[in-house]
């Protein structure tokens, strides 16, 4: 198995540098950074020859590739090894989810986001998991200061699961979130990260109380991606939606092969052509 260590950044740490700055600056709020989530090379090149400007992982696909469950169930190292291997595969800026950085302390997401940065990603989402802001705070500030140390100006994303965790009374949530968020920012934070909000008015309450680029996950029933534009918003996920899809349509041809016999359900499917092409030459 390649592992982040085993990395040749071939493009050098000017190269590197640059990324990191490209990623900063497409960050911006009424153009939004568009980021269909990847979990390999194959989804990760696929998306970038689809007009990707940067490519990002969804922590939950790439879980589900490597036999795990989302939400703390993979191990860093494989994790780490496959966030390499995206990067290898494109020329483009790479951010990753890493959940609440595989580690127990502040000191342990220091230390999973030094090695990040070895894998050549130049971008990181970290979710405080209903922490304690002050904790989810502190966890912010250890990876920053691991970037910092690196001498890599990595996107640093604050996440905060209020809305999608479905934390306190509803009437609350808001205040809660913005006051994570801002939290967040104090200690590091380059932007924020809000899944499990879709009301514009809320969208919009967020984008005026945090003074970074506001991030949203989106998806069927979501505003469209110009509408989140209008309302300010700086950058937008789909999150695992592309891979529930992928795994949507192995469930309907191996169900259709074993129950009827036929094979309808592989019309439309990439060719082996398209597909082997994306890593010959």
């Amino acid at each position: 198995m390649t592992t982040p260590g085993d990395r040749t950044d071939r493009d050098g740490p000017a190269a590197r540098q640059e990324k990191a700055r490209l990623l900063r600056e497409l960050h911006r709020p009424g153009e939004p950074l568009v980021l269909a989530n990847v979990w390999d090379a194959a989804s990760a090149r696929l998306v970038a020859a689809a007009g990707a400007r940067a490519v990002a992982t969804a922590s939950a696909s790439v879980c589900w590739s490597l036999g795990s469950a989302d939400g703390g169930g993979a191990d860093r190292e494989e994790v780490l090894a496959r966030t390499a291997q995206v990067v290898r595969s494109v020329g483009l800026p790479v951010t990753a989810d890493l959940e609440s950085g595989y580690a127990a302390t502040a000191a342990g997401v220091g230390e999973t986001v030094a090695a990040l940065l070895d894998t050549g990603a130049v971008g990181v989402n970290l979710e405080d998991g209903g922490r304690p802001v002050a904790e989810a705070a502190e966890r912010i500030a250890a990876a920053r200061a691991a970037a910092d140390a690196a001498g890599v100006p990595l996107f640093l994303n604050g996440r905060t699961d209020v809305f999608l965790l479905g934390t306190g009374a509803p009437e609350d949530r808001l205040d809660e979130a913005v006051h994570r968020l801002r939290a967040y920012v104090k200690a590091g934070a380059d932007g924020v990260f809000v899944p499990g909000v879709a009301d514009p008015g809320t969208i919009a309450a967020l984008v005026a109380a945090v003074p970074v680029p506001l991030n949203v996950l989106a998806g069927p029933g979501s505003p469209s991606v110009a509408e989140l534009a209008k309302l300010g918003v700086a950058r937008v996920s789909l999150g695992p939606g592309l891979a529930k899809a992928a795994y949507a349509a192995v469930r309907r041809a191996a169900e259709e092969v074993y129950a009827d016999g036929t094979y309808t359900a592989l019309d439309g499917g990439l060719t082996y052509p398209e597909l082997n092409g994306l890593f010959s030459g």
